[in-house]
């Protein structure tokens, strides 16, 4: 089987899981060719036979530029497009399995019209909720629902995919057009909240499949270290962990300041994933600590924590929850997105969301009660191994081929 997979990097969170399917399926004597563009984080990509860099730094920050000045996200990259659809014809795949396509690094009208032309089986893994908003990756927060009708008057269009200009009505209406009629595609979504939403969308007439993101159990798994002794936590103090790679208000920074203020001297707030400018907002009884790419040692952080805490308004899974349960530590979550199904009654308490006192008594509680085992905790994570996961994708690849 000859596999085509694009998305909007080769590195971070959805390039990983495109690199990992493209590693099982390799394996399994499957051709791969991986399609992305240029980006801060993947500049070495392309190691591995089988990548292809869809145009250059100049082309991706021109394309960018437009879409912004414009508003119409994804109608340019004429010539990057054009020369990655004659790579994929060359190559000939049976399946192609798309990724994110937002930030107008591909031009969708042709991407679309060349899938519908060549009439082959489709994968779509939706990330997010962008394929069927006039514009934004995510609406929870704005409380709007104009993506089920039509998007209009966008309180979000000056927010990634940022525009100077509200053409969401356009984009809305040109989106539709382009993401339906395609003959044999299946969307993926990582969790059973964004399959509800999918089918309450245009995209409503494809066959919808939950395959949850996973984890490399063999990296997130309890892990011992010094990181009491590191940082000069007392042995008796308990620790509450949260971690995030964009916080602000959509990942709950102001609750996690508020129940630092709440818990006594026996608890010591930690967050990771911050950095300067987050700094300067927390008081001095959090421990902050920046950005991590070390996976061992957010591992061993995980593992000391008593109970991780994850405020976030807004989420499609939640993968921070399912490293934390792989390191035996249980989850204390507000009732957001596909959040709660990360954990089960034996792993994890989830909270009405922005009830922050709630959530500040549930941490009490399970550190006084010990409401949770380490065991029960892997146990649940293991539901989330990556491997399974993108074996997943490749038995969805095959069933689809052969219909």
């Amino acid at each position: 089987m000859r596999i085509v997979q694009i998305n909007g990097g080769a590195k971070g969170s959805t390039g990983k899981i495109m690199m990992g399917i493209a590693d099982i399926a390799k394996l399994q004597g499957h051709e791969v060719m991986c399609a992305s563009p240029i980006t801060s984080t993947n500049r070495d990509a392309g190691k591995n036979c089988g990548y292809y860099r869809i145009g250059n730094y100049y082309s991706r920050r021109f394309n960018v530029a437009l879409a912004r000045m414009t508003g119409f996200n994804g109608c340019f990259a004429w010539i990057e497009t054009y020369r990655l659809l004659k790579k994929i014809d060359k190559f000939s795949p049976d399946i192609i399995h798309l990724h994110n396509l937002h930030d107008s690094y591909i031009n969708l009208p042709m991407l679309f019209n060349y899938i519908k032309k060549i009439d082959i089986p489709v994968v779509w893994t939706l990330h997010d909720c962008w394929a069927f908003t006039g514009q934004c990756p995510h609406f929870t927060l704005a409380k709007c629902d104009k993506w089920k009708t039509g998007c209009y008057d966008c309180p979000q269009y000056r927010e990634y995919p940022a525009s100077l200009y509200d053409n969401t009505k356009k984009m809305w209406k040109l989106k539709k057009k382009w993401f339906t009629g395609v003959k044999h595609m299946t969307i993926v979504t990582p969790s059973k909240w964004l399959a509800e939403l999918a089918k309450e969308s245009y995209l409503k007439k494809y066959p919808i499949k939950v395959i949850n993101n996973g984890i490399n159990l063999k990296i997130f798994k309890p892990t011992t270290g010094n990181f009491k002794e590191r940082y000069k936590i007392s042995e008796d103090k308990n620790i509450i962990l949260s971690v995030s790679f964009e916080w602000g208000y959509r990942k709950g920074l102001d609750c996690i300041i508020r129940l630092a203020e709440m818990l006594g001297e026996n608890y010591q707030v930690v967050v990771v994933g911050t950095d300067d400018k987050v700094d300067k907002q927390l008081p001095n009884n959090i421990l902050s600590i920046h950005r991590t790419q070390n996976q061992k040692e957010l591992a061993e952080i995980y593992s000391v924590a008593n109970v991780f805490v994850n405020p976030t308004r807004e989420e499609v899974l939640g993968m921070v929850n399912i490293e934390s349960l792989a390191c035996g530590t249980p989850v204390v979550m507000f009732q957001t997105g596909g959040s709660p199904e990360c954990v089960d009654e034996k792993s994890g308490i989830v909270i009405e969301k922005n009830k922050t006192e709630a959530m500040f008594k549930t941490i009490i509680q399970i550190c006084e009660q010990k409401l949770f085992d380490e065991k029960d905790c892997v146990t649940r994570a293991k539901k989330f191994d990556e491997s399974k996961k993108y074996h997943e994708y490749i038995e969805l690849y095959l069933s689809s081929v052969e219909r």
